[in-house]
């Protein structure tokens, strides 16, 4: 098998070979781009996140059975001044509802009379202090984000002649009238607008990123573009692939997943190209033919391609058995991403670089001794030559075999520190606070939260099957210290012995703290349909955004202990079968989660006591060990490779000093790419973005500068032969060893 595989991947890049595969490539790009979809006109950001047996899933199922809601979504429009309503602000309320009722919006389904009432029965509406008012618009369930936006669009357009554009323009605390359009309506067309900029800032942002730092690396403008034209094949084949499967109803794909599936591939994509690049500029300084020095580079550093790559892949893959909506939807996007990227590097990469040889590093050319000799003749003058490693390279190499106890103790110290840091984490649900404080939607929001009871911006329902029995249960709940307001039951409309309340809760509905109280809620509940008779299960259902938030805890950490193993156990496998080492498995799993925790603890730091915020997404530690194991083991996996291949040949010192040395350079070069690539998200103005790209690139230059030329090469170089326990290398005479 691997002989065959390095044959294919030589035949790319042959004299003939070359020019096949780069045909083949732009003709698959073509094919795809003419017949399938983009998968950015094919996201649905509406998807849900919760499984179907989550509890306030099934209470909003019951919900539209027993109390149908016809009326809509709703789109909240919120109406403040600083220093009070007016009368005139009412007018305008008024008749800004009249004309909805003879003009309707493409997707108004239903319009409460409130053209029809007086400025004094609206002022009745409005908040304690006179200065705000929320007035709904119901849109239709089934419109899409395009008509929303449309219809939010023609609404402003109509305000903006009625007053001015300043309605929506001014800062809330400027004096005057402010307008702004939030509930799920205002929020959902805000995040998708968001999104979609943030797309075009990203791609812009990655590629130049990664062109400047691959210029600066290599000092070649040609060798720039070989990767991210390699990138850009990928891209082009993975888009419309994922169209079709999104369109077709195979996958949903929602923009936050193509945000970051765009990061993957430049970042990780940009890694697997240099990994063979590296080693082909390294052999072509020892063979004048480079189609020979391309084979070399190919049977030195192809296996390693490919293990990272499936190592990544089937990492991301395991993200298909999380229930969790979010995490499920990044699987397929992520994971044929880097293998359609795996396969570029295998074989478009070889090709280009069969076609442009040595001019490739132009003007740092890698030439033999022999043929810098003959031009040094043909000049008449010196020539530099070309080192294949860096003397920092070579003096970290010796450094680590000779003090490998200083380097594990100085790493570990450092690490654990950083990991220190993790149960001081606070978590939070309220995907709101990820969007800027300047997004409309959220502004509307802060506004509804400041001037009404917090509580009733979203408050829970309650749902019982009382069987027909006597349940007592409003006064009971209304004694409970987190309850403000308990409402009169509803009985259902089918069944008249479902029971409802709206509940209110004193605590801001979105915070962890109220979080907290649903389990407490439950439990009371449970008490009192026993009392009456009520077995609980299957009789008792807490619905609301409150619920919701704790459904997702649950959800999540449950796909956190389904997840993290698996993902463990993958990789275990993965590396058990390619080094042949029970040992080094172990310690290279174990340098790798040590590395994820100090990266949490370290992304921590930089959120909360320097960027000042309070809380991070609970989404954030299951993407970052996701990405930052599968990528740490990468590099780790090219750098003991080397090692494994020298040991063949060397003492084990030696081995490991040359092993470091020979990936130092590129793994260098790969981390500070790929963690650049992620620290672009953290330029967008979206939070859980801003802290996954944190996390995730500290956790990238930690496995880079730390983890990969130090911690790992010192445990080898301390376990010495054992180390490559029970593999053929641990056989090895101890005369090899120094």
């Amino acid at each position: 098998m691997k002989k065959f595989f390095i044959e294919f991947v030589t035949a790319v890049s042959s004299k003939k070979g070359r020019w096949i595969t780069l045909a083949v490539w732009v003709l698959l790009v073509a094919v795809l781009t003419a017949v399938f979809p983009s998968v950015n006109k094919e996201t649905d950001n509406g998807a849900a996140n919760l499984p179907d047996n989550a509890m306030s899933v099934k209470a909003e199922k019951i919900a539209k059975e027993q109390y149908p809601d016809n009326t809509g979504t709703p789109l909240l429009i919120v109406w403040h001044r600083t220093d009070g309503l007016t009368t005139q602000d009412y007018q305008k309320i008024s008749s800004l509802y009249q004309h909805l009722e003879k003009h309707p919006l493409s997707a108004q389904n239903f319009l409460p009379p409130l053209g029809k009432l007086p400025p004094q029965g609206l002022q009745a509406s409005a908040s304690e202090d006179g200065k705000t008012i929320v007035t709904p618009v119901f849109m239709n369930k089934k419109a899409s984000t395009e008509e929303l936006t449309s219809d939010l669009s023609s609404l402003k357009k109509h305000l903006s002649k009625v007053e001015s554009k300043s309605l929506f323009d001014r800062k809330i605390s400027d004096s005057g009238l402010h307008v702004r359009f939030t509930g799920p309506v205002g929020i959902s067309t805000d995040a998708t607008a968001l999104f979609s900029k943030a797309d075009v800032t990203l791609l812009i942002g990655t590629v130049l990123l990664v062109l400047i730092l691959l210029v600066l690396l290599y000092r070649s403008p040609l060798l720039a573009l070989v990767p991210l034209i390699g990138v850009g094949f990928a891209y082009g084949v993975t888009n419309p692939l994922l169209g079709f499967l999104a369109k077709e109803g195979f996958i949903t794909v929602d923009s936050q997943a193509v945000s970051i599936m765009t990061v993957l591939l430049f970042g990780a994509g940009t890694d697997y190209c240099l990994f063979l690049v590296s080693k082909y500029r390294e052999c072509l300084l020892e063979e004048e033919d480079k189609f020979t020095a391309l084979e070399h580079a190919i049977k030195h550093s192809g296996g390693a391609i490919l293990v990272s790559a499936l190592t990544v892949v089937l990492s991301l893959s395991t993200l298909l058995l999380a229930q969790y909506g979010s995490f499920h939807r990044f699987a397929v996007p992520f994971s044929l991403v880097i293998l359609i990227m795996g396969m570029a590097a295998l074989t478009l990469l070889p090709a280009l670089l069969g076609i442009l040889g040595r001019a490739a590093f132009y003007p740092f050319v890698p030439r033999t001794e022999e043929m810098t000799k003959k031009l040094e003749e043909k000049k008449g003058k010196k020539v530099r030559r070309i080192a294949p490693h860096g003397k920092f390279s070579r003096k970290i190499g010796h450094w680590v075999t000779r003090k490998p106890w200083t380097v594990i103790i100085l790493s570990v110290v450092l690490l654990g520190a950083l990991a220190s840091f993790v149960p001081r984490i606070q978590y939070t649900q309220d995907l709101i606070e990820s969007f800027p404080k300047d997004m409309p939607s959220r502004e509307g929001f802060d506004l509804m939260s400041e001037h009404f009871s917090q509580g009733k911006l979203a408050p829970l329902q309650l749902i019982i099957n009382t069987e027909g029995k006597k349940v007592e249960i409003k006064d009971q709940l209304s004694k409970l210290s987190y309850i403000e307001e308990v409402s009169e039951k509803k009985e259902g409309v089918k069944n008249k012995e479902y029971h409802s309340y709206d509940i209110t809760l004193k605590e801001d509905p979105y915070s962890m703290e109220a979080v907290d109280t649903i389990p407490k809620l439950n439990k009371k509940v449970s008490t009192i349909l026993k009392d009456s008779g009520v077995e609980p299960q299957d009789h008792l259902w807490i619905g609301g955004e409150t619920s919701k938030q704790y459904d997702t805890v649950k959800t999540t950490e449950r796909d956190m202990k389904v997840i993290v193993p698996t993902v463990i156990v993958i990789i275990a496998a993965l590396l058990l079968m390619y080094l042949r080492s029970i040992v080094a498995m172990v310690y290279l799993i174990l340098t790798v989660l040590l590395s994820y925790l100090s990266a949490l603890g370290a992304g921590w730091i930089l959120v909360h006591d320097v960027l000042g915020i309070s809380a991070i997404q609970g989404l954030i530690p299951l993407y970052s060990f996701v990405f930052l194991v599968a990528l740490g083991e990468d590099y780790n996996i090219f750098m003991i490779s080397s090692i494994w291949k020298n040991k063949n040949k060397q003492s084990n010192r030696l081995a490991i000093a040359n092993g470091v040395s020979e990936t130092s350079s590129v793994i260098t070069s790969a981390g500070l790419i790929l963690a650049g690539t992620f620290a672009v998200l953290a330029t967008l103005p979206i939070q859980v973005l801003l802290q996954f790209g944190i996390v995730t690139a500290i956790g990238v230059l930690l496995d880079t500068f730390v983890v990969r030329p130090l911690l790992v090469p010192a445990i080898t170089a301390v376990l010495g032969r054992y180390a490559y326990w029970p593999g053929r290398r641990w056989k090895m005479k101890e005369s090899k060893e120094e």
